[in-house]
């Protein structure tokens, strides 16, 4: 089963097949507005940005499971992610990646990538699937890790798919 096979809701409440970004390398990330590590919204842009949406796509999933840090609704969400950061890649509607209500795409994830120690679990907001353009899940990175530190790996990735 790749990426490709999971149906996912955008921001707007519309169901989409994953099946549109195949022949893409992508970075997905659970997000929040209001943590720590929200500044990375500017940099994961920035990204999108450098590889140009044929090559490359960053998802972002919003998440309020961790310290409560994305309280709002999809509007209010896709409107501070704008506002703030200039955020124009793909935004989903607000999930959970932990427990019973997790969507299947990201079961997928947490078991073709495992946490440290083998752990599906997310710990944090901005946890980082990086995905290549066969819809393999590649590497699983920590919130800590920053989106400019992934630009060698995505880098090699595109290159491959070429």
């Amino acid at each position: 089963m790749s990426i490709y096979d999971f149906l996912v809701t955008d921001i707007q409440g519309n169901e989409q097949s994953m099946s549109q970004y195949a022949g893409k390398v992508l970075l997905i990330v659970n997000t929040a507005s209001k943590c720590g590590f929200t500044p990375q919204y500017k940099a994961l842009q920035a990204l999108y940005d450098r590889y140009g949406a044929d090559k490359f796509a960053v998802l972002g999933f919003p998440c309020n499971q961790f310290g409560k840090q994305e309280q709002g609704d999809e509007t209010e969400i896709s409107e501070f992610c704008e506002l703030n950061f200039g955020v124009n890649f793909p935004m989903f509607a607000k999930i959970e990646v932990n427990g019973e209500q997790t969507p299947a795409l990201y079961r997928h994830l947490k078991q073709q990538a495992k946490g440290l120690l083998g752990s599906e679990s997310i710990k944090w907001n901005f946890t980082k699937f990086l995905v290549d353009a066969q819809g393999n899940v590649v590497e699983r990175f920590a919130p800590t890790t920053t989106p400019e530190s992934l630009t060698q790996k995505i880098d090699t990735l595109i290159n491959k798919s070429k």
